[in-house]
Parts: structure tokens; C-alpha cells; sequence
């Protein structure tokens, strides 16, 4: 680039096409016999070229480089700088190091003169003799010098001196801190002494038999420490000078250099510079324009003059007067920054760039570059264009189908593409798809989503069913399966077929053009989305309406996939919901009630279960199957049907959940060669017994959260059981206990959905339900509600089960028991004690069938058992006759044939009961049967 140094010197105004002119014999190129305007390249004032390859010095040349603002003078100066810089910080890290070095001396040997004389032979028993400070002040003396210490000071227990460097202090009061060293311990601290600050150590001394018998302190002033600095510093300053020498040195031969390259140019030379400076300007493809502070243009290269169409004579003309454009000529004699500003300059558009050229000293003025963007702008609005709608289709993979929920997805799509593509776009599935079933291609579809640049657009509402007319866009793109364009909906005599009252509407809006696409997946056509184009005047074109197939094409995918999820989801809630109990079974011995809410993310394997035992005893089962989906759902029902069976048999809770345990490592084995097949691993399981006689539950659990309890006074608990292995696992034995219930106990039951999630750990879960439970009402509908509003997450991640069961108990008037002697006499006693019982209860019309059942279970065990023998009736809704003998042994139901004396009392017992069977016990067996109340 050509320096601007002033306005006296002129430029060549050589043109394309003309002739250059031979030389001169000063080597300055001539132009019809007038010498060219040119803008001169100054010449260093230092120094003038006297021949070829020889320089004249200035004198001192190289102090004047150095005194002005030279590159070689701002070397010398910041390395002056650094090397002061470096030489104090050197003298502060080696005083602090000094410092520091003193106070860890001063310390060490305070302290170590202090123990020293502490321990030295002598100074425990002067310390107890009529006379200490006889005996230790010379010792004391002797040792300060000796050890180059400022004192050493002995002092009783109370800190009254014995010693010191200055006798009239000897029986006075200690001046430091000495209850560690009292303790055992010993002192060194920093002080302000009346010589100076100092360092002294206190360390007690001991009598034989370990007691602190008195102390001894030793200090030092840190002056007296130490000399390193001095010793150093000389160091660190000779180091500092050298440093500054070379730094000078290095200096000087920079700037020496300097000089040479840039004081030896002669005229020859800088002509050919000149000339070759001056044909790189005229043929770049780029404007050049240098103009003063005052607008007046200086310079302008042969392609400003053709850009901006500039007359021959346009230099040292004001800018303002050259015709230009007025927003080009205020830009060119304003003088200010400007990048690629865009001028229209006749039928180009020219990108202007323009900076000041006094920003470094340089002569005022400011210097423009022009470069033609006519091409390149309607390049880059194509790129753009192609830039936003691969943003789009960007946009569409990351945002279309961030759920597997159909509406929601057909939304999505929706409020992408409004505005950045249409101006109202509306989506139509068939209402089959909407139920996650196939599409029907001759069934009624259903507006699903809408969206639009304003809400009063007179289109189909949300919701609406519709059906379309074969020559309507939509009813094309849903025969053949493509998009149709309708560039004029005005004259679109198909789409008006539609309905003619709101296509008027929609015309009179202001919606002119549609885009109709087909939501395809497969062979399959899930319905059509629409884009409708109002604000823009100008209808879709064929880029657009690719985009616009490209665009469904995506999110027909998710909406897809979300029509699979939900035939899937409803396929499995309805497969969990038929294997779930519809209704309880009728008892008196709980009030229960129960939630179950399956999980938005699919369905789960939870499961809860209350199942009447014998004795009018109740269980409860809450189980959860790890995992989603139908394979979930049909485990939870396989372990459910399981616990019925294993429940039948009367088995404790830790027996059944063994028993649950091995039925689940067998179907792990059974689908271990099925690739398709999940295991059932990480089943959990609790299962409680409540007796309401004994107002009793007994309860085992296999990796389930506990069970929680809430007494009848509101206080809250969770049930310390055993944890156990979850079921699959096995060889670890699962464990039982029991608890006492009081009527009106409620027992919460739960999985650990409701508990923890991924926003919630387990521990914060159980917190929260400690709340709940301690401020819901005594109900166990209450209890629901109240805990299911304080845990029940917005979007449930697992499967929730709640199980709440109230406590109730039998009360003496309908339980009676009888202890039976081993004797075959006893039969009749306990016809005439049933009798009695009977008649009380107002049930005189069980009594025959009643006494006919116990006197075969009595006389059973008192023929087949052992001792002791009871008989218990219980009136709960059904009457309960129970047998107990100490014997493992069970009866079995015979058919006896005709010839068989005896054999037949089991089968008259299954005959006339409506269900009898036998239950274990820790003491032996219990023979029941069960007779409907009349």
C-alpha cells in the first residue's frame, strides 16, 4: 500500500489500454512529457544513499533511536523494566526467606535450651530446696551464654521468676503464656519484649515422680538471628547489574540493526519500489480511494474508477462533488470505520471497507476499499436459504418426538414449522393411529394438532373429525400417497369441493397457497399434514414443498413409533389390569384400600393381592417385577397365580417366599436358552399375615421397601423386617417377624415406585411418607389420598401399588376354646360345650352338622394325635370349628367302599363344610372347616 505522507506530491494516471512511457534518466517513469502526480514513499531523514551498498551514518544516531518512541527504544525500555522487576523481587523473597529462617531458628533454639536445662541434673531438686534462686541463677547465667540466648528464666508453679539476666527482676511475676506447660505441655510463642520482638519456649519441669514441679523459659530476639541477608544481597545486586548490562548490550545491537536495514535506500531503488507499489494498486480486482481530512480524494486505483463510474480528473476533487450516490459519497467523506458496509452504486453492490490512516502517526485522512458483491450477495441469500432449512430439518430431528405420545408429537411438528416455514400448519391422523392401532384407510380422521402465526384463522378446530373429498389436496395426498402443491386456493376448485362457506372464509383471511404431505411409515399413511402460507405473497415452490415431504418424513417416523408405543402400552395396562385383583375379597378382619397407577413410561410389573386364610386371618402381597412391558406384566401374573397356590397351604411368610424363590430361579433356567425371553431376576415380594384373634401379623420380605405402621395413636413407624435377597437369586434364607397391632393399627404397604425416583432417593421417599402418614386421617381411603398427594411425582417413572389396611380384632364374644382330655369320653363333653356355644350365638340350626364335624375331628385326634388337644369356634362370617393337637401327622380324605367300617368321617366333614383343611403350627397341626352362617 502507498503511505500518504501530504497532498503536495501526485500519482500516475495511467488508465487500462494505455501506454506506459519510457524512463527518465532519474528513473521516474513520464506521461505525455508531463511528470506523473504521485503520492511519494518518504525517505528516512537519517540518512542518504551516497553510492551502491554504502550508508552515511547520522550522528549519534543510535541515541536519537533511543530517545524517540522506536522500536529499539521500547526494547531497551521493557527490558530495563523486567530486569528491575526481577531484581526486586528477588530482595523481597530473600528477606522474607531471612525472616522466615530466623523465626524457625530463633524457635528451635529457644525451645531446645529451655528443655535442655529443664532436664539438666540438679534442676528438679534446687527447684524443691529452701534456696532455688541461689542455686540456679549461675547455673541459668552460665548456660545463657553459653548458648547464645538473650535469657533463660526458671520460675515456680505460679510464675514467680528464680532467675533472670537482670537480677532486680529475680521474684517477680512471668510475663508470658505458661498453663500448657502447668499441664504438661510446652510454649513457644512470638512476643514484644522490652528488648525487642522475640521468641521464647516454656517447658515445665518434672519431679521424679512425674509432677510439674516448676518451669523454665529460654527466648532469643530475632535480631540475633540470622546475617543472610546480609551475605546475600551483594549476591543478588552484582547478578542484577550483569543483567542489565546485557540487557543494555542486546539492546544497543537491536536497534543497530535496525538502522542498517532501514537508512540505506537510494532514489534508484526506491523508484523501482515506487513503480512496482503503483502497478500492484492498478491491478488488484479491488477498489482502492485514499481521502483527506477534508473529503478531497487523493488517490483512486483503475478499478475504484471503474466501480463507482469516477470521471478521468476525479483526484483532488471533494468526493461530495464526484456525483456519486449520496449515501456512498457521505461514507467516503465522513471518514468513519466502516466494514463491509453494502452501497447499491447503479447496478452493483459494492461492499465497502474504510479506516482512518492517522492511527499510528500517519498523515490524516482515511483509505476505502470497494470489492463488487453483486454475485456473491445473491450466492450467499441461496446459502442462506439452504443454511435455514437444514436448521430446520436439524431442528426437527431433535425436537419431533422427544415422547412416545402421538398428540404430542403431531404438536411438535406443528410449532416447529410455524413460522420459520408456513404461516398456520395443521396435522390430521386417523383416529385409528391415535389409538395406537393400524390405519384405516377408508376411516374418519381427526384434527390432531394446529398451529399458526394467530389464533382466529377460520380453519378446521382442534378435534374435529374430518373426512375429505377425493378431488380436495388432502384427499389426493392421502390416495397416492404424495404431496400436492396448491399454489392459488382462490381458484382451487378441488379444495373448495371441500366445504365452499369456509374455504371463502379461509381465502377472504388471507391464506393463497397449501401444502398437502402424507404422513407415511412404510406402506402405511397415518394421515396428512398441511401448510398454509398467508403474510408471504408469493406461493410455495418446489424447494419447499420438498422440504415440507422431507420434514413429515421425519416426524412421520416418531409419530410411528409413538403409535406402536401405544397399542404396546395399551396391550400391557390391559394384560396387568386383567391379572390385577378387579375387587377384594369379603372379610372382617381389615378395612383396606388401595391405589394402583401405572407408569407413563410404559407398564410395570407391580402387583398387590389380599387373600382370606383360614382362621379368619388375612393376607397381604405387594410385589413389583423389575422392568416394563408386556413381559413385565405377564411375570407379575405368573408370580401372582403362584402366591395364591403357596398361600392355600397355610405356609408361614418366609416358607412361601422360599417357596416363590425357587419357582423363580426355575423360570430363569426355562428361558435362559430363549434369546427373546427376559429373566425374572430383581422380582421383589413382602408377604403378611394378620391373625385378628391374636391381633398379630406376621411378615417376610424379599428385597421389598419395609412395610410401614401406623399405631392408633398417629405415631409412625417402618417395620424393621428382615430385608431378604430379591426372588431368582437364592441360597440366602428369608426370615419372619411378628408384630403386635393394636385395633385400629394401620399397616401401609407399598412398591418403591411411590417411594423413589430419579429426582428422589429411597431415604428422602420414606421421609416424605412418614409425613404423609403422621398427618392423614384414621381411614384408610384418607391414607391414600394423603399419601399419594404429597409422593405422587408429575410423571410417575415406575408402576405405583399402595396397599392401606386398618386393623380390626375379634372380641371375646366370638371366640370360645376348650381344652379335650385323651379320652374317648371327651367326644360327648364337647357336643354338649358346642351345644351351649351355639345356642348363645343364636345358632341352633348349625348344631347337628357342628357336632357331627367336631366329634370327628375329636375323636381323630384323640385316636391319631397327641396331646394337648383344643377345639376352637370362632363367629366371624362364617363359623369356625378348629382342632389342635400336638402331632405333624394329617389326615387324609378317604373314599371308603362299601365293606369298609370306617373311613367316611373326612368325607361326611368335606361334605357338609363349605371348605376344611389342615394348618401347621410350631407345636403341631390345626384341623379346620369352615360352615356358612344361616
Amino acid at each position: 500500500m502507498v503511505r500518504l505522507l501530504g497532498r503536495s506530491g501526485t500519482r500516475s494516471t495511467r488508465r487500462p489500454g494505455s501506454r506506459r512511457t519510457p524512463h527518465g534518466h532519474d528513473g521516474v517513469p513520464r506521461t505525455g512529457g508531463r511528470r506523473p502526480r504521485t503520492v511519494p514513499v518518504a525517505a528516512p531523514p537519517a540518512a542518504r544513499r551516497r553510492g551502491p551498498g554504502r550508508t552515511r551514518r547520522a550522528p549519534a544516531g543510535l541515541r536519537a533511536t533511543l530517545g524517540r518512541r522506536s522500536l529499539a527504544g521500547q526494547v531497551f525500555f521493557l527490558n530495563v523494566v523486567i530486569v528491575l522487576l526481577l531484581v526486586v523481587a528477588a530482595v523481597v523473597a530473600l528477606l522474607l526467606q531471612v525472616r522466615n529462617d530466623t523465626t524457625s531458628e530463633a524457635r528451635n533454639r529457644s525451645l531446645a535450651v529451655a528443655e535442655t536445662f529443664a532436664n539438666a541434673p540438679g534442676t528438679s531438686a534446687a527447684l524443691r530446696g529452701p534456696d532455688p534462686s541461689a542455686v540456679l541463677q549461675p547455673r541459668a547465667e552460665a548456660a545463657r551464654k553459653g548458648a547464645n540466648v538473650d535469657f533463660i528464666v526458671v520460675t515456680n508453679t505460679d510464675g514467680i521468676r528464680y532467675t533472670h539476666p537482670k537480677p532486680d527482676r529475680i521474684g517477680k511475676k512471668f510475663v508470658g503464656t505458661i498453663a500448657p506447660a502447668l499441664a504438661g505441655g510446652t510454649v513457644v510463642e512470638e512476643i514484644n519484649g522490652t528488648i525487642g520482638r522475640l521468641v521464647q519456649a516454656v517447658v515445665p519441669v518434672r519431679a521424679p515422680d512425674g509432677k510439674v514441679v516448676g518451669l523454665v523459659s529460654a527466648g532469643i530476639t530475632t535480631a540475633h538471628v540470622g546475617g543472610a541477608a546480609d551475605r546475600q544481597l551483594p549476591l543478588v545486586l552484582a547478578a542484577a547489574g550483569t543483567g542489565l548490562a546485557l540487557a543494555t548490550g542486546g539492546t544497543a545491537l537491536v536497534s543497530r540493526r535496525l538502522l542498517r536495514q532501514t537508512h540505506g535506500l537510494g532514489p534508484r531503488e526506491m523508484t523501482r519500489m515506487y513503480e512496482h507499489h503503483d502497478a500492484v494498486l492498478h491491478s488488484v480486482r479491488e477498489g482502492v480511494l485514499i481521502v483527506g481530512d477534508d473529503g478531497e480524494l487523493l488517490l483512486a486505483n483503475d478499478e475504484a474508477h471503474r466501480l463507482l463510474g469516477l470521471p478521468a480528473d476525479a483526484e483532488l476533487h471533494n468526493v461530495l462533488d464526484l456525483g456519486l450516490e449520496a449515501d456512498t459519497a457521505e461514507l467516503l467523506a465522513s471518514g468513519r470505520v466502516a466494514t463491509d458496509e453494502v452501497h447499491l452504486v447503479g447496478d452493483k453492490l459494492l461492499a465497502i471497507n474504510q479506516r482512518p490512516t492517522d492511527l499510528e502517526g500517519g498523515p490524516s485522512g482515511s483509505v476505502a476499499t470497494l470489492r463488487d458483491s453483486t454475485e456473491l450477495r445473491a450466492l450467499s441469500g441461496r446459502a442462506e436459504a439452504a443454511r435455514e432449512r437444514l436448521d430446520l430439518l436439524y431442528a426437527a430431528g431433535v425436537g419431533i418426538g422427544t415422547s412416545l405420545d402421538v398428540t404430542r408429537t403431531a404438536k411438535e411438528l406443528a410449532e416447529l414449522a410455524v413460522p420459520r416455514f408456513a404461516d398456520f400448519v395443521t396435522v390430521d391422523l386417523f383416529d385409528a393411529v391415535l389409538a395406537g392401532e393400524e390405519p384405516d384407510p377408508g376411516g374418519a380422521l381427526r384434527r390432531t394438532a394446529v398451529s399458526g402465526v394467530r389464533g382466529d384463522a377460520p380453519l378446521y378446530p382442534l378435534g374435529r373429525q374430518l373426512r375429505f373429498v377425493d378431488s380436495s389436496p388432502h384427499g389426493v395426498s392421502l390416495r397416492t400417497g404424495q404431496a400436492v402443491s396448491e399454489p392459488s386456493l382462490a381458484r382451487a376448485a378441488g379444495w373448495q369441493a371441500q366445504d365452499q362457506e369456509r374455504s371463502a372464509q379461509v381465502v377472504e383471511f388471507g391464506i393463497h397457497s397449501l401444502i398437502t404431505v402424507p404422513v407415511r411409515a412404510g406402506g402405511r399413511v397415518l394421515g396428512v399434514v398441511s401448510f398454509w402460507r398467508s403474510q408471504r405473497p408469493e406461493p410455495f415452490d418446489a424447494d419447499e414443498v420438498a422440504l415440507a415431504e422431507e420434514l413429515v418424513t421425519r416426524a412421520a417416523v416418531a409419530i410411528d413409533n409413538a403409535r406402536r408405543y401405544t397399542r404396546e402400552h395399551g396391550l400391557a395396562v390391559t394384560l396387568q389390569r386383567s391379572l390385577l385383583p378387579r375387587s377384594l375379597p369379603a372379610q372382617d378382619a381389615l378395612d383396606i384400600a388401595y391405589r394402583y397407577l401405572p407408569a407413563q413410561a410404559g407398564v410395570g410389573g407391580d402387583w398387590f393381592d389380599v387373600l382370606p386364610l383360614s382362621g379368619a386371618r388375612v393376607a397381604l402381597v405387594v410385589g413389583d417385577v423389575v422392568g416394563h412391558g408386556l413381559h413385565a406384566a405377564a411375570t407379575m401374573g405368573r408370580l401372582r397365580t403362584a402366591v395364591h397356590n403357596f398361600s392355600a397351604l397355610d405356609l408361614a411368610p418366609d416358607e412361601l417366599l422360599t417357596l416363590l424363590d425357587e419357582l423363580v430361579a426355575r423360570i430363569d433356567q426355562d428361558e435362559a436358552t430363549d434369546t427373546t425371553a427376559a429373566p425374572v431376576s430383581g422380582a421383589t415380594c413382602l408377604y403378611a399375615v394378620y391373625d385378628p384373634v391374636a391381633r398379630r401379623c406376621t411378615m417376610a420380605r424379599a428385597g421389598h421397601p419395609p412395610p410401614a405402621v401406623v399405631r392408633p395413636d398417629g405415631t409412625v413407624e417402618f417395620a424393621e423386617v428382615p430385608a431378604g435377597p430379591p426372588l431368582g437369586l437364592g441360597g440366602l434364607p428369608f426370615e419372619a417377624v411378628e408384630l403386635d397391632l393394636a385395633e385400629g393399627s394401620r399397616l401401609v404397604l407399598y412398591t418403591d415406585g411411590l417411594v423413589e425416583d430419579r429426582d428422589r432417593d429411597i431415604d428422602s421417599g420414606l421421609e416424605l411418607l412418614r409425613g404423609a402418614l403422621a398427618g392423614s386421617g384414621s381411614s384408610p381411603e384418607e391414607t391414600c389420598r394423603a399419601v399419594l398427594d404429597t409422593l405422587l411425582p408429575a410423571r410417575p417413572a415406575d408402576d405405583i401399588a399402595l396397599l392401606v389396611a386398618r386393623t380390626r380384632a375379634l372380641g371375646p364374644d366370638q371366640v370360645v376354646e376348650r381344652e379335650v382330655p385323651m379320652e374317648a369320653s371327651a367326644v360327648k363333653e364337647v357336643r354338649a360345650f358346642v351345644t351351649r356355644q351355639l345356642a348363645e350365638w343364636g345358632l341352633e340350626e348349625l348344631e347337628f352338622t357342628t357336632e357331627l364335624i367336631l366329634s370327628e375331628l375329636v375323636t381323630n385326634a384323640i385316636r391319631y394325635g397327641s396331646a394337648p388337644v383344643r377345639v376352637r369356634l370362632l363367629r366371624d362370617r362364617s363359623l369356625i370349628c378348629e382342632v389342635f393337637d400336638g402331632s405333624n401327622t394329617s389326615p387324609h380324605l378317604r373314599y371308603a367302599a362299601l365293606s369298609d367300617e370306617g373311613g367316611r368321617g373326612l368325607f361326611l366333614v368335606a361334605q357338609m363344610t363349605e371348605r376344611w383343611g389342615t394348618r401347621y403350627t410350631q407345636q403341631g397341626k390345626i384341623i379346620w372347616a369352615e360352615q356358612p352362617l344361616p
